[in-house]
């Protein structure tokens, strides 16, 4: 279909922005492609932007032939916030609250990793204690998201139940969050050099009681839908997606491994102290909605099990600093800073002006939740980055959701766009 804008002494204003709107609206050649040379019976359908079932504002463009999909064209963009940009224009501290709000439902992992990338930029060391507090809240994160994958997904095919189970869970957790950081939801707990604070006794006691009851709590998710024939017949075989398609498309994460692809940072390229602690990557190799549902509903038992050997460890290992000595890169703690003026110069120094890597490039990579949570920063040698990009997985892997829904039926989008997992906050940035 072809739109032509050249203004006739007829065609007033109104119908001018209208045909331009309209324009605009197909531009993209793949849009462009639905509605060209359409069969007598095919549909154009907008599935969202504001669908309960795209898991946040994703607009999905069908053409359908009955109820089969012959193309899907994912747009994604409805809930940019510049971030990248935003980014330019904060101190490397400021950024920190930002990422709470990228995968919102992990924003403990996500401050860890902003964290990180910092800290590799400005040659920065963190306490022992600190990695493994880190490490500890990273898994805890990781459990909290694929709850809301799990619950998320058999609700989006029909099981209710399963959703205020893994809710519940969830509120534990975020109990515990609250008791750790003071805040259940935006947390901003890791700090530059490590962490805002320590966590008490008590609460890694009640963390250890709550991983003690989680294992019952998922037996009984797991017998409620596991083997449920409704549940596995709109799972198995729907959306599938080959290995050396899923490597092409740069897919990581549980969407990654459900296609049999054994990637996972924390073993391949081992960061904090991953690599003195003991997990599986857990894989699926039917590349379909099941296996991706299956590989995070296993992730949960592993993450449990590194966060009872993160628990060993800090009751383990005497009380020390959680946050680096380095008076010129790390904000000092405040009980000093009110009674040693070296202390409150540094404070004033890094508030206003910013932790100052030295000029050059750098790119961290963690395993999140959804998959691999990147950030490329340049630096200036100021205390803002020149450009900071945010590599998030659920954009690259909604790139996916084309290939797999293209051949299904419009009913399987759903649960396919639920086995991706995808969180538009981080998806658009």
């Amino acid at each position: 279909m072809s739109l032509s804008l050249t203004p006739t002494s007829t065609l007033d204003r109104v119908e001018r922005i209208r045909q331009t709107k309209i324009l605009r609206e197909i531009q993209d050649k793949d849009t462009v492609a639905m509605f060209e040379d359409p069969l007598e019976n095919d549909m154009v359908l907008n599935m969202g932007p504001q669908h309960p079932a795209t898991h946040g504002v994703l607009r999905v463009l069908l053409r359908l032939d009955g109820e089969s999909v012959v193309k899907c064209v994912p747009e994604l963009g409805y809930l940019h916030r510049g971030y990248e940009k935003l980014a330019e224009n904060c101190t490397y501290y400021e950024f920190i609250p930002h990422t709470d709000r990228l995968d919102y439902i992990s924003p403990m992992a996500n401050n860890v990793a902003v964290c990180m990338a910092i800290e590799k930029a400005a040659l920065i060391a963190v306490p022992e204690r600190a990695v493994w507090i880190r490490m500890l809240v990273t898994e805890m994160a990781r459990i909290s998201s694929h709850l809301l994958a799990v619950g998320s997904t058999a609700m989006d095919v029909g099981a209710m139940t399963v959703f205020l189970w893994t809710f519940t869970e969830r509120e534990k957790q975020y109990d515990l969050f609250e008791r750790i950081c003071g805040a259940r939801f935006t947390t901003s707990y890791a700090r530059i050099g490590g962490v805002a604070n320590d966590i008490a006794d008590d609460v890694l006691r009640d963390i250890r009681s709550w991983l003690n009851q989680l294992p019952e709590r998922m037996r009984e998710v797991e017998n409620l839908v596991n083997r449920n024939r409704i549940f596995v017949d709109r799972m198995a075989g729907v959306g599938y997606m080959p290995p050396d398609k899923a490597i092409s498309l740069g897919l990581s994460g549980p969407t990654l491994r459900g296609s049999g692809i054994a990637r996972d940072l924390r073993r391949d390229q081992p960061y904090m102290y991953y690599n003195q602690v003991d997990f599986d990557v857990i894989t699926r190799s039917d590349g379909d909605c099941y296996s991706r549902y299956m590989v995070r509903n296993t992730e949960i038992w592993e993450s449990m099990k590194i966060c009872h050997q993160c628990l060993d460890k800090l009751n383990l290992m005497p009380r020390s600093e959680t946050v680096a000595n380095n008076p010129h890169s790390v904000l000092p703690r405040k009980n000093i800073i009110y009674t040693g003026m070296e202390e409150l110069i540094n404070d004033f120094m890094i508030v206003n002006f910013g932790t100052i890597p030295p000029k050059g490039e750098t790119y961290t990579a963690v395993e999140n939740p959804k998959g691999e949570l990147g950030f490329f920063i340049v630096s200036d040698g100021t205390g803002q980055p020149w450009k900071m990009k945010i590599r998030s997985p659920s954009s690259a892997n909604l790139q996916a959701l084309k290939f797999m829904a293209e051949g299904g039926m419009v009913s399987d989008v759903v649960a396919i766009i639920g086995s991706i997992d995808p969180v538009m906050g981080e998806a658009d940035k």
